[in-house]
């Protein structure tokens, strides 16, 4: 009996030693991200965030295209036959970035390791007198990713102590890159719903 004891006991040493090992990898930012990397166009596959009302805010929206040139970043939600267009100016250096989002809220943030190949992960932390949570999201140039690169992301959020994440629904339509004036939403009237 005493065998079994011990056998149990140095499987859950091993495992508690094995996790932080885990999660410094999957935590560790990028030193480096080539800018022309980014460019072009990324569909959300899967977020969380550990503010409650935002995260039931990720939860309406059927698609999310986040594009990123010559350091502008435009976020493109849709819900059902609207699209959202928000647009920002972008500053990236090394593996951290920062928006430019008009001294409403600060939205700082870094890009973190993933082993898909299409594949970013975005930290954001947002601060503003409404709302204060970190966010983590997966995008990828595909609309769904592998179960093994899904299973990272959800292993990073853990590392986080993040909700299980809000997962886009890859049949939903997304919005075209370029904005009609009859569907697009202002971006001052769309930031402050964000924040």
């Amino acid at each position: 009996m005493f065998a079994v004891y011990a056998v149990a006991f140095l499987c859950f040493v091993s495992a508690a030693r094995s996790a932080p090992l885990a999660c410094e990898k999957l935590l560790q930012p990028l030193d480096q991200l080539d800018p022309h990397h980014l460019d072009g166009t990324w569909a959300l596959v899967a977020g969380s965030l550990n503010h409650q009302p935002s995260m039931e805010a990720l939860k309406l929206r059927d698609s999310i295209t986040m594009y990123f040139s010559n350091n502008t970043y435009t976020q493109i939600n849709r819900f059902a036959d609207q699209c959202q267009y928000l647009r920002y100016n972008i500053s990236v250096e090394g593996g951290a970035f920062t928006f430019d989002v008009g001294n409403r809220f600060n939205l700082t943030g870094a890009f973190l390791y993933t082993s898909c190949p299409d594949c970013v992960v975005m930290q954001w932390d947002v601060k503003s007198k409404w709302r204060e949570s970190l966010d983590l999201y997966l995008l990828s140039r595909r609309r769904e990713v592998e179960q093994n690169e899904m299973q990272e992301f959800k292993d990073q959020l853990k590392c986080h102590q993040l909700p299980t994440p809000v997962l886009m629904d890859p049949t939903k339509e997304l919005c075209p890159e370029e904005e009609s004036r009859t569907a697009a939403q202002t971006e001052e009237g769309a930031a402050e719903q964000k924040s």
